[in-house]
């Protein structure tokens, strides 16, 4: 069965490929390409922040119904018949997948069935021995049910979102490519393999994000994603190196065996004698801040919103960033063995739900917004993770998928009835235009911010009590930060709802023009409502609460103390995050509803944290700054010193040039008249008697 769920997607993408690459040879009766026009409107844009004045660039989402703003050209589109069967088909095999995933999830998680299906030998040499085998476990399980879940949504969603995009084929080919990746992560058995589907994903996000690529600003992102990535797979490839230097192994039932026995080593790196477990664990940890989007590694994730809004959902809520998370969960017997190593992936999750939730305040596109709201969530996922509350952080990222997809996907509905507008100032009104949109966003947004009986509430209120009660050294810095961090997010998740869907609209034009999205959208975004409620209290007692250790077994190893611990916390300490939540969602009403010009107030008497906070703690600034320019510089010396003055001032245009002028020189001498030669022969003679005159005879 667990064949099908992984191989199923993997099928789906290369039928959608074939779709792809026969449809782009598809001609009008008369011979000639379909001709595409395009206004430009995906173009950026300058925008005023009423709060500040402040003028800023932003990048709207193109509008599938001007050809996602591309400039007018010719485009060979696939045949309708086709795209709309690369649509069914990889719809169709991934509710299959998500079927088969929730089976598994019964099987495995109740019924204990644990396995590993041996598919083929991978590599053979020397020491190292790797085969291709799926593991399956409750971990496994559950990230199945994720992924498939989610994806299966996201695939019907594009049928309606991307309806009129000549290349539909190549979209859902890469999304069920994108899947796969994740399926492969997920089920593997050993750390090459989870590195496949670790670059896999890598890959495929690449291609997602600059899915438009006729849009400058999506290659950008799309590199940047690729490149920062590399960054923390860079170190996550050298934490795969150093465990089979120490274990002679990366088969994940070996290395668990065999890490207790690495107590009191060292590794000599770059001159320091480093504990060898705590040394693995944070070069594997590197690799997770990179996909997981983690403070310093975070900056991709924003621009990553200039794919298309369900790619953003898919990435948000199901794979790339949740790569990085099940990873660490896959690794807690290596993790548990160093607590060096959980400070550290606790301060990192800690400060990332903060600070993104700081900038997450201010800004005004749509999509950026609840771009930041993920980043934030999964500083509260590796938050549990140091604490060692590995179910704990699971059932976040359990829940936080259907209520991230729902309020991306709601988003996209947003986007779409505004004529594909983001900017949330030129919103407003919004709910008498799109009821159902305007239900499932207050759905999702209650199950972000906590609010009682939502998925939410008994996620994140559990790993914020999980850093109370962890004895880690960092315990208390990330208990007040996340604390901070859920009233913040209620204040800027709200400031959403209430500039997009309440007071007066700011667009009459598209305001008018408003309507609800097809069938298509609205289903999915109705499913994923019901799991932002029903994938929380139901589940409470097999993540957190007594009904853990028989539920997950032995596919992670938790802190033996730490759910006990976390029930005798203060009930005052423990209904601390629910008071932030009220006060966050009071202040923004206040802010957006009664007293509007608040805002703009403020923004003009602290210009400079507005501005800090608006530009995203300067990150990107500072990267070009110490990063960006120095590489550029290096590179532009290199080409106009080193290779335009060195190699071809001295190669070809200096010694073989000059060999060319010579002989061109020499040739002109062979004229081919015999009076040249003879008088050519007389000067020689000359010269000869002269010599023997002068030179010789004075010998």
């Amino acid at each position: 069965m667990v064949q099908a769920i992984v191989f199923l997607p993997l099928l789906g993408a290369i039928l959608a490929g074939l779709i792809s690459l026969f449809g782009a040879h598809a001609r009008c009766p008369s011979g000639d390409t379909v001709e595409h026009h395009g206004d430009g409107h995906g173009h950026g844009t300058t925008d005023v922040n009423e709060d500040a004045g402040v003028i800023h660039a932003s990048s709207h989402e193109p509008d599938a119904h001007d050809d996602h703003g591309r400039d007018d050209h010719h485009v060979a589109e696939p045949a309708a018949a086709g795209s709309r069967a690369a649509e069914l088909i990889t719809t169709g095999f991934l509710f299959v997948s998500a079927a088969l995933s929730w089976a598994t999830l019964v099987d495995v998680g109740f019924m204990h069935h644990d396995a590993t299906v041996p598919l083929f030998p991978w590599i053979f040499s020397g020491d190292l021995q790797v085969s291709w085998a799926l593991r399956v476990d409750t971990l496994t399980a559950v990230m199945l049910v994720v992924v498939t879940t989610v994806s299966s949504l996201v695939h019907l969603y594009s049928i309606g979102y991307m309806d009129e995009d000549p290349y539909r084929p190549r979209f859902f080919g890469y999304l069920s490519l994108f899947t796969f990746a994740m399926l492969m992560l997920v089920t593997a058995d050993n750390l090459a393999q989870l590195f496949f589907g670790w670059e896999g994903v890598g890959l495929a996000s690449y291609l997602l994000i600059g899915f438009w690529y006729q849009k400058p600003s999506a290659n950008a992102a799309a590199i940047k994603a690729f490149v920062v990535n590399r960054v923390g797979d860079f170190g996550f490839a050298l934490g795969i190196f150093a465990v089979f230097m120490m274990m002679n192994s990366i088969d994940l039932e070996t290395i668990f065996h065999a890490a207790p026995g690495l107590a009191g080593k060292t590794i000599d790196f770059l001159g320091w004698q480093a504990d060898a477990m705590t040394l693995i664990c944070l070069l594997l940890f590197m690799g997770a801040m990179g996909k997981s989007a983690q403070f310093l590694l975070h900056t991709w994730l924003p621009d990553a919103m200039e794919g298309p809004t369900p790619v953003s959902a898919l990435i948000h809520a199901a794979t790339m960033v949740t790569a990085g998370v099940f990873m660490v969960a896959r690794l807690s017997p290596l993790f548990e063995l160093s607590p060096t190593a959980q400070s550290v992936v606790m301060f990192f999750g800690a400060t990332t739900a903060f600070f993104a939730a700081t900038v997450g305040l201010v800004q005004n596109d749509i999509k950026r917004i609840v771009a930041y709201s993920t980043c934030s969530q999964l500083g509260y996922m590796f938050v549990a993770m140091g604490a060692g509350a590995y179910s704990v952080g699971m059932f976040h990222l359990f829940t936080h998928a259907f209520f991230k997809a729902l309020l991306f996907l709601g988003s996209g509905s947003v986007i779409y009835a505004m004529h594909h507008e983001q900017d949330i100032r030129n919103m407003g009104g919004l709910w008498r235009r799109i009821p159902y949109t305007f239900a499932v966003m207050c759905i999702g947004t209650l199950a972000l911010t906590g609010f009682p009986l939502f998925a939410g509430y008994f996620s994140k209120d559990a790993i914020i009590e999980s850093a109370y009660a962890s004895q880690n050294p960092v315990s208390t810095y990330a208990y007040v930060l996340t604390v901070v961090a859920a009233g913040l997010t209620s204040f800027y998740s709200w400031r959403l709802m209430f500039k997009t869907f309440f007071g007066e609209p700011h667009d009459r034009e598209h305001y008018e023009a408003a309507h609800e999205s097809p069938l298509w959208m609205l289903i999915p975004i109705g499913v994923l409502a019901a799991g932002s409620i029903l994938s929380g209290f139901p589940f409470r007692e097999l993540f957190v609460g007594h009904g853990v250790e028989e539920f997950f077994r032995e596919s992670v190893k938790m802190n033996p103390h730490i759910l006990d611990d976390m029930e005798k916390m203060p009930a005052a300490l423990g209904s601390l995050p629910f008071v932030m939540m009220v006060i966050g969602a009071f202040v923004s009403y206040i802010f957006y509803i009664r007293r509007p010009y608040i805002p703009e107030q403020l923004a003009a008497e602290q210009p400079m944290l507005y501005q800090f906070l608006l530009n995203k703690w300067y990150f990107d600034e500072l990267y070009d700054l110490i990063f960006v320019r120095p590489a550029k510089w290096i590179g532009r010396f290199l080409w106009k010193f080193g290779d335009g003055y060195i190699i071809d001032g001295f190669g070809p245009d200096g010694v073989s040039a000059r060999v060319l002028d010579v002989t061109r020189n020499v040739v002109k001498i062979q004229t081919g008249y015999l009076y040249h030669y003879a008088f050519a022969m007389l000067i020689g003679v000359a010269g000869l008697i002269t010599w023997f005159m002068f030179g010789a005879g004075g010998q």
